[in-house]
This record gives C-alpha cells, structure tokens and sequence, in this order.
C-alpha cells in the first residue's frame, strides 16, 4: 500500500510539472537572456572607454554623480570601475597621472587598493598602509560618504574597535543618512562573522529598514542580515528565530513589488531576496521575485555559495520552477509567476508562497 501511495504521488507530481511548467517559465527571461553584472546605460560607455585606456567618460560620469548627490549610483559605479581596474588599470594610471587631485580618481584608486590589500595574506597590514589614501579621498570631496563606506570596510580588516568605528559611522551618517553602502558595512562590522553576533546583526538591520525611506534598498538590510546567518551556518541557540527571516522577507518582498521589474538598480538586492526565499523553501514567492529579477543576475550573492555564479543563479530559478510546478493542484489556477499578489498559489497550505519547511532555518 505505501509503494503504491508513493507511486501515485509521483505520478500526480510529474503530470502536475509537465501541466504547468510552460506556463511557469513564461514569464521569465529565457536562460540564453539572463546576463551576470550587466552595466546600465550610463556605466557601459565608461567601461568600453576603459578598455580603451580612455578615463574621460569614467571621469565625467564619477563628477556628475558627485554634484547631483548621488551617492547610491556612485558607490556602485565606483566599485564596478575598481573592478575592471582590477585586471586592467592603465586607464586610471593615466586619469591620475592628468589629474592627481582628481576626487574621483583619488576614491576609484582607494577602492582598488583596498581590494587588493583585502586579498592579501597580510590584510590587515597591508590596510593600515592605506588610511592615508582613504583620507586623501574623504578630504577631496567632503560631503561625499562614499570615502567614509571605504573607512568602515578599512576599519573593519584592520580590527578597529568599536569607538572607531562608530566615530567613522557617525562621519558616514553624517553626509547621507540612508546610504545603502554604510549600512552594509556596518553590518558587516557587526555580523557574527566580525565582530558582533547574529542578533546585534538582525536588531541593527530591522532598526536601520523601519527608519529607512519609502523605495530606499535599506529596507531589505534584514535580508542581509539574514544572509549572513545563512552562511555562518547553523548554530543552535546562537541565531535569530525562523519569523524574523521570514518577516525580513516579507518586508522585502513589498520593497521588490514598489521597483520596476527588470531594473538594474535593485538587482543585487533582489538576487539576495531570491536567494534566502529559495533557502526557505518559499518556492512561489522566490518564482515571483525571478520574474521581477527578470535578465538581471548579479554574482552577489552567488558567488559566495558557488563557483559559478551565473549558474548557480539558473539552477535556482529552475528549482523554484520545478517546486511552484508540482506542488500546484491540476484545476483551478491560472496565475503566472507574477501575478497581482506577487504569488502563485499551491497545495502547500498555510500562508501563500510558503512551501514545506526547509533550508537552513528549519
């Protein structure tokens, strides 16, 4: 009797995934489309002049954000331009060797270095050597927070205590509030993995998200939080409960249904949503978030769980396919992916787009 029980589930299971699998990936990108850290318009010129060896479109680009104030658009674009400095700096060698004084040039060639002092055997000795380089760029562009998200990361590999850091995070605080980049290397600061623990984490994160402004992406800093307890791994007695993750998630979920689908601003966020909501095993709301995602993977937080990022991101969406696909009933539903509530209802019971316990938070 129990073979035969098994039997008829897994038959009811695979007709259920042949029924509504077309209909599931309908409304996603097709997996030839999805594009890993692809640059928005007005970083991909910059990039291709790069390549070049042409820093006059990076340089007008870094300028226009720092008089516009904005800060968000600039901390990523900064990183992004470290990043092909990285491999291939000859472009802003020449941009600093024009104009030494640059601000822009000055906060690109403190990040890069950063980078790769963080990536040395010696970090936190090859960091300390740094802070003059820090301070150079803070000092060129005053209002700018974006050198002071640089010193809290710096703080953070050459172990500053937590006076310095908080007198550094004031500075930060100071000239943008809600920078999205600050509150993440606070967080960072205070994870278990540094120099706090899971709950300073998540109690930081929740405070920082209800003081946050409608639309900002400090609303998802709980979903961060929540990652970074993910990858610590379990520790009984030593995490936060399994209603704050999911409340995390609600929280950014209404964030991620406010921003326009396939846009490259939240993207990481986004990507890191869909992350833990796969961990949790919310299968229809993490199919709903890949359709918001749309072609847009980000290598965070793929990147840190596997080795290809691009494929770890298609594998996912193909299981929450898979999952949203056989758990939904035969009759009766016609919603895709996205449907007005965010949700594709299922057999699961309980409260919509939770599947069956699982993850690292069961």
């Amino acid at each position: 009797m129990f073979r035969t029980m098994s039997l008829l589930r897994g038959l009811i299971g695979a007709t259920r995934m042949v029924r509504h699998t077309p209909r599931l990936t309908s409304g996603l990108a097709p997996d030839d489309d999805v594009l890993l850290d692809a640059p928005d318009a007005r970083m991909a010129p910059a990039l291709v002049a790069a390549a070049l060896a042409d820093p006059e479109p990076a340089a007008k680009l870094l300028a226009t954000t720092r008089d516009a104030a904005e800060w968000e658009d600039r901390d990523r674009y900064v990183g992004r331009l470290s990043a092909f400095a990285y491999n291939r700096d000859d472009w802003l060698e020449h941009w600093l060797a024009v104009a030494p004084r640059d601000p822009d040039a000055l906060l690109v060639k403190a990040q890069l270095a950063v980078r790769r002092a963080w990536e040395s055997p010696a970090r936190a000795e090859r960091l300390r050597e740094l802070g003059p380089l820090i301070e150079a760029a803070a000092e060129a562009a005053p209002r700018d927070p974006v050198p002071w998200r640089l010193a809290l990361d710096h703080a953070r590999g050459t172990h500053a205590g937590h006076t310095v850091f908080e007198a550094l995070w004031e500075q930060a605080v100071r000239r943008a509030p809600h920078h999205y980049g600050s509150h993440v290397a606070a967080l960072k600061y205070l994870s278990a993995q540094w120099y706090g623990s899971h709950r300073e984490c998540f109690d930081f994160a929740e405070q920082a998200a209800e003081d946050a402004l409608p639309g900002s992406l400090v609303q998802a800093l709980p979903v961060r939080a929540a990652f970074a307890q993910l990858l610590a791994g379990p520790e009984p007695g030593h995490g936060v409960d399994a209603d704050r993750i999911d409340a995390a998630l609600d929280r950014a979920l209404a964030l991620s249904l406010e921003l326009p689908v396939g846009d490259l601003w939240p993207a990481e966020v986004r990507n890191l949503l869909v992350h833990v909501l796969v961990e949790r095993g919310r299968w229809s709301d993490a199919l709903a978030e890949f359709g918001r995602i749309g072609p847009q993977a980000t290598s965070f937080p793929w990147a840190l769980v596997g080795e290809d990022p691009l494929s770890g991101f298609l594998e996912a969406r193909a299981a929450a396919v898979h999952e949203v696909a056989r758990r939904t009933p035969l009759r009766g539903v016609g919603q895709g992916p996205a449907n007005a509530s965010g949700t594709v209802r299922t057999d699961d019971g309980g409260r919509p787009g939770r599947g069956a316990p699982g993850g690292h938070y069961a």
